[in-house]
This record gives C-alpha cells, sequence and structure tokens, in this order.
C-alpha cells in the first residue's frame, strides 16, 4: 500500500466501530463499478487513444481542480482551459502541471484530494505526496506509464472492473462515438444518457438553433408543439438503441407544471417565437417539459433524473471568455414539496416509472426529499450530489435521510464525473463511508451484521442496478 494511502482511511475512528467496518469494506471492496450517471467522453472508449500527457488528463478537463486553482487568482489560460474563441492559452503539459503542483496543498481537506491520491498511488504508484518539488519526477513516470498499452482508456475500464458506464449527450448528439463503440467489438459497456436540456431551456444559448438542428435531424416540424413532442420521441427512441436507460434534466430548479394542452401549445408558440422570452415563461416551458418527460418515461421506460438547483455560469466573465461547466455553477435553496406537485399528481403514483430527485439543497433532505421518497412509488433519492459528493456529504445525507427514506428508496452511488481517473477513487470513498455509517447501526443494535453486508451490497452495486434498469 503507498505511503500516499491508509489502508483504514476514512473509516470510524472508534476501534469497535471500525472493526465491524473493516468487516463490511472487505465485502465490498472489489464489487464491479456501475457507473450509471456522468460525463467522461465517448470518444476515449471509441477510439482508445492514449490520453496526452499527465496535465491533460489531471488538471484540464477537471473543474473541481481548476475551480480551486482559479480561487486563488490563477488564471485559466494558465491551466491549459481552452477558451470559447480559439484564443491562446498555455500548451505546455509540464508548465501545467509543474503550477498545479505547486498549488497542491490548496486541495487539503478536500475529497479532490481524497481522489487525485488515490489515482497517483493505485494508478501510478506515486509514493509521495505532489508538491513542487516532486512535480517533474511524478510528470515523467506518469507520462512514462500513459504512453504505454495498459494505460489505453479501455485497459483502464477494465483495470477499474467498471460492469458499465453511462455518458450523457444532446438530441443534438449524432452518437458517432457510440457508433464507434460499438462497431469495434470491444466488450466494455458504455450506454448514453438522453440530457435534452439544449432544446427544453429556453433560456439556453443558440435554443432556436437548436431547435432548427433538432427538426433537422428527426424529420419534424419542431416549431410546432405536436412536432416537437414527436422529435423528443423519435430520438429518445434512438438514444434507447445505443443502450440508453435514462434521461436527465438540468433544471435551475424542481418546478414542474402540467398545463391543458392548449395552453401548453400557446406557451410553446410564445417560447419559440420572435419576442424575447420572460423569465417567468422559461421556467413555466422547463416545469411543463418534466411532466412531458414523466409521460415520454412510462410510454418507453427510461428512468428520468431530476438535477436541479445549480445557478450556471455564475461568474460572467469566465462563461463569456471559457464557456458552460468552468467551475462557477452555486448551488441554490430549492424547494420540491410545491414545485413537484403537479408532476406527482399527474405521475407519481406509477410504480412503473422511476425519477431520481438530486439536490444541492441538503436543507432539503429530511424536510423534503426524504419524506416525498419514502411516499410515492416513482420517487427514488440520487446520491450526496457534486459539492455534497464527499465524506461529510455522504455522512450527513444518510443520517437525514435513512430514518424517512431507508436506504432502498435510494439508488447507491453515481460518481457524476468528468474525470476518468477518479471515478474508482469515487466509489471507493462512497463504499467506506457507508460501510461505516452501516458499522455504527451494528454497533448500536440496530441492525444486524448479516443484513449490513447485505446492505453494503446493495449501496455499492445492487441498488444502482436496479434503479437504472442495467
Amino acid at each position: 500500500m503507498s505511503s500516499l494511502l491508509h489502508p483504514d482511511r476514512l473509516l470510524p475512528a472508534d476501534p469497535s466501530v471500525r472493526a465491524v467496518a473493516r468487516r463490511l469494506y472487505g465485502e465490498v471492496e472489489t464489487l464491479p463499478i456501475v457507473s450509471p450517471h456522468g460525463h467522461t467522453d465517448p470518444r476515449w472508449y471509441a477510439f482508445n487513444e492514449n490520453f496526452p500527457d499527465p496535465a491533460r488528463l489531471f488538471v484540464v478537463p477537471d473543474h473541481y481542480v481548476f475551480r480551486m486553482l482559479y480561487s486563488q487568482g490563477i488564471p485559466l489560460e494558465k491551466l491549459g482551459v481552452p477558451r470559447a474563441d480559439g484564443g491562446e492559452t498555455e500548451q505546455d503539459g509540464r508548465a501545467i502541471w509543474r503550477l498545479f503542483a505547486a498549488n497542491y496543498h490548496l486541495f487539503r481537506g478536500t475529497p479532490t484530494r481524497a481522489w487525485l491520491d488515490h489515482a497517483f498511488a493505485t494508478l501510478f504508484g506515486l509514493e509521495e505526496r505532489l508538491s513542487e518539488k516532486t512535480a517533474d519526477a511524478a510528470y515523467d513516470l506518469i507520462a512514462d506509464k500513459l504512453q504505454q498499452e495498459a494505460f489505453r482508456p479501455r485497459a483502464l475500464f477494465e483495470r477499474f472492473n467498471i460492469e458499465v458506464i453511462a455518458t450523457t449527450e444532446s438530441p443534438l448528439d449524432d452518437l458517432s462515438a457510440h457508433a464507434e463503440i460499438r462497431a469495434s467489438g470491444w466488450g466494455g459497456r458504455v450506454v448514453t444518457a438522453y440530457r435534452p436540456d439544449p432544446v427544453v431551456d429556453p433560456e439556453f444559448e443558440g435554443f432556436t438553433t437548436n431547435l432548427r438542428r433538432f427538426g433537422e435531424i428527426t424529420g419534424e416540424d419542431t416549431f410546432s408543439w405536436p412536432g416537437y413532442l414527436a422529435a423528443h420521441r423519435k430520438r429518445r427512441a434512438f438514444f434507447k438503441t445505443f443502450g440508453a436507460t435514462s434521461s436527465d434534466h438540468g433544471h435551475p430548479t424542481a418546478a414542474t407544471f402540467d398545463l391543458p394542452p392548449q395552453e401548453a401549445e400557446a406557451l410553446f408558440r410564445r417560447v419559440t417565437g420572435n419576442a424575447p422570452v420572460s423569465a417567468q415563461d422559461a421556467e413555466l416551458f422547463r416545469g411543463q417539459m418534466l411532466t412531458e418527460m414523466a409521460r415520454m418515461s412510462l410510454e418507453d421506460g427510461l428512468v428520468m433524473q431530476i438535477h436541479p438547483g445549480a445557478v450556471r455560469n455564475h461568474n460572467g466573465q469566465i462563461f463569456a471568455r471559457f464557456g458552460r461547466d468552468k467551475g462557477a455553477d452555486i448551488p441554490s435553496p430549492t424547494e420540491y414539496v410545491r414545485a413537484l406537485k403537479p408532476l406527482l399528481d399527474r405521475f407519481g403514483n406509477e410504480a412503473g416509472l422511476t425519477i431520481i430527485l438530486f439536490t444541492l439543497d441538503e436543507t432539503s433532505y429530511a424536510r423534503e426529499l426524504a419524506p416525498l421518497a419514502g411516499h410515492y412509488p416513482a420517487l427514488r433519492l440520487g446520491p450526496a450530489w457534486w459539492f455534497h459528493d464527499s465524506p461529510e456529504g455522504m455522512k450527513r445525507f444518510r443520517a437525514m435521510t435513512t430514518e424517512t427514506a431507508g436506504f432502498y428508496n435510494t439508488v447507491g452511488f453515481n460518481d457524476d464525473t468528468r474525470a476518468f481517473p477518479s471515478i474508482p477513487a469515487r466509489h471507493d470513498v462512497a463504499r467506506r463511508i457507508d460501510c461505516g455509517f452501516l458499522a455504527e447501526l451494528v454497533c448500536e443494535h440496530r441492525l444486524d451484521e448479516d443484513e449490513a453486508v447485505e446492505v453494503a451490497r446493495d449501496l455499492a452495486y445492487g441498488l444502482a442496478k436496479k434503479a437504472y434498469r442495467l
């Protein structure tokens, strides 16, 4: 074991509880990884090319990394993050890496540090903490291994023991990378997921242009309400041919609406017309489309994920310069009980429908989300997400939701990552934290150890497969 990784990391400090947690962890440590939601690039698996260098593997694509560095005044250009206008950024991987290493202390105590150390130790055999002093030696070691066959994406996929991974694509994506994976004959299971935000959110940049392209792809009149809905059905069916079992909806809020057909059509005409779309109409349309997507899910079986509560692209200058997903999304309070009621009034009692709710607002766990999921057959709770995908965040999630929703109205863990090497690290953290939580219940005589073993295996593996129909 590398000196970077203590074998009992993240397990409870109390020796008697830790002993139980060790036994539970031993039952789940080597289970296959089910990664039902994430943002890795399907082209990695399609073309199986070597990752270019350590900086472009660990720094340039990972907003968890570069947002912390930016917070300390380091320009994104110096970290090699591509500019929206194609302007000049640092291209020397070693220079980016040295800057990252010199500021590695910024990640002390964060989950990012745990994920990085895990990858450095288990994948590349690093034994010394990354720093300005060790930067070049670490870079050379990682760069050398990245040129080896064993460190290509498909080999790492198999080494990570990934059973299935879902990527996330827009309806405007031709899924050519997924077609390439299929044509290659490689046995790794990579599926897509349907993320319709660019053609559902009237405030998404290029919305009208996106609708026009949506129509060209599907052969439907996407500026008529019936044609627009038909285009979604066609595209969802196409995504299913590439293994999709879920849709994903990244709305600002959890608001849903269930308008009468004539009102829904009038709303559609307003948001696709020539006049500027009001914020009220944009929210109304997004909410109506959640209900429409739930209706389609009952028809085609796609599991529905709702990821609300992020104020996207909060830093306007960064958005203008670098585009989306550059570390400037900020959590916002999110209301669920009233917001979801129109959708739940229509579909919440459907046992054949699965809607997985996520949140960035921890105050809603015990007050809203757990009671909702603990009642409605259609609802399940997604794991502690994004800013709360951390040891402390996972503990709070379990403590605040289990008493009302139990374990079996949750969906296990998903890593939601763009950073490929972090996948096994993230799942390992979740398994250790869950085993610690279960060990506490065993030592308090609230759960027998044989039951805890079953729950640990379900949280690590079984619940995700079941919830996402994988």
